[in-house]
C-alpha cells in the first residue's frame, strides 16, 4: 500500500491509499477503523482476470478487496456491502477519484448487514463470487479496541463465521464460489462454517516465511458442491531474511499477477 496525494474532496480524518501500484486510489479512516491491506489485496487476486459476474465484498469496509478485484478483472461488477455508514462513504469517496475512473461505472454500494438478512435480500441468488474477510478474533480470547469500529472489523460477536458464511451463501447464485481469508488457527472453525454449504473446497495457507507456521489461510469453494476438499502447497510472503516480499508476491501486490499465475494449483478450474 502506498499514501496517495489527498485533495479538497478528501474529508479531514481520512486518508488515500494507492494499491496496485496506483491503479487503485482508496478513501480509508486515518484512525478509528480497520485499515485495508494484504488481506484485501490477496482476495482480489484470488479473481482470474477473465472472471464475469457479479462479485460481491462482503463487509466490505472502505470497499479495497472490491475495487482493486473491479481493477483486475474487467468483465465483472461489484457490489460493496457494508453496514457502517463512515466506511460506505469512504468507498463512494474512492469512487469518484480520477485514478479509479476506468472501473468505477462497475461498481455499486450497499447498506447492509449480516445479522438483518432482510437488508440483504436485495442481491440474495445473484451473485458468481463472494469475497469475505471476517474479523478475526472472537471476544473470548482478547480485549477489543475501545474504538467501535475498529472492535467491529476485528472481534467476532454476534455476527459469528456460521453467520457470515450464511451471508455468503444466500448472496450467491447457485455454483457460485466463495473466498475467504482468515486467521490460520482458526481454520476448525472457519471450515466447520464453510461445509455445510460449500464443496470442493481449495485451502490455501499462507506463511509469512518458508519454515514458519502458517499465520493465514485463504479457502474458496463452490456453493452446493459436494467434491473433496484439496489441501494446496503453501503461499510464502518473504525471502529466509527481512521484511520484503518474494517478487511473487510483490507482483501480486502491484496488480500485475493473480494467484493463479503464482500459485498454479488455487482455483484448478474443477
Amino acid at each position: 500500500m502506498e499514501r496517495a496525494e489527498g485533495s479538497a474532496s478528501t474529508p479531514p480524518g481520512t486518508t488515500v491509499d494507492a494499491f496496485l501500484g496506483g491503479k487503485v486510489e482508496a478513501v480509508q479512516p486515518a484512525a478509528g477503523h480497520h485499515r485495508s491491506g494484504l488481506e484485501a489485496v490477496l482476495l482480489a487476486a484470488s479473481l482470474p482476470e477473465d472472471q464475469a459476474g457479479i462479485v460481491v465484498d462482503l463487509g466490505a469496509g472502505a470497499g479495497v478487496a472490491g475495487l482493486a478485484a473491479a481493477a483486475r478483472s474487467p468483465a465483472i461488477e461489484v457490489l460493496l456491502v457494508e453496514r457502517d455508514r463512515e466506511l460506505l462513504q469512504c468507498a463512494r469517496l474512492a469512487l469518484a477519484r480520477p485514478a479509479n475512473r476506468a472501473f468505477a461505472g462497475r461498481v455499486k454500494t450497499l447498506a447492509a448487514d449480516i445479522l438483518d438478512p432482510a437488508s440483504l435480500a436485495v442481491a440474495a441468488d445473484t451473485a458468481a463470487v463472494v469475497l469475505v474477510n471476517p474479523p478475526f478474533n472472537d471476544a473470548a480470547s482478547m480485549s477489543p479496541s475501545p474504538k467501535a469500529g475498529r472492535a467491529g472489523a476485528h472481534v467476532l460477536g454476534k455476527a459469528t463465521l456460521d453467520r457470515w458464511l450464511a451471508a455468503a451463501a444466500g448472496l450467491l447464485a447457485a455454483r457460485g464460489r466463495v473466498t475467504v481469508i482468515f486467521r490460520a488457527e482458526g481454520i476448525a472453525a472457519l471450515l466447520a462454517a464453510l461445509t455445510p454449504r460449500f464443496g470442493a473446497l481449495d485451502i490455501l495457507p499462507v506463511h509469512p516465511r518458508a519454515g514458519a507456521v502458517a499465520h493465514r489461510v485463504m479457502i474458496t469453494g463452490v456453493k452446493g458442491s459436494r467434491a473433496a476438499p484439496r489441501l494446496l502447497p503453501p503461499l510464502v510472503l518473504h525471502g529466509a531474511a527481512g521484511n520484503a516480499f518474494r517478487p511473487e508476491i510483490e507482483a501480486i501486490l502491484r496488480g500485475q499477477q493473480g494467484l493463479a499465475e503464482i500459485a498454479g494449483t488455487w482455483q484448478g478450474r474443477r
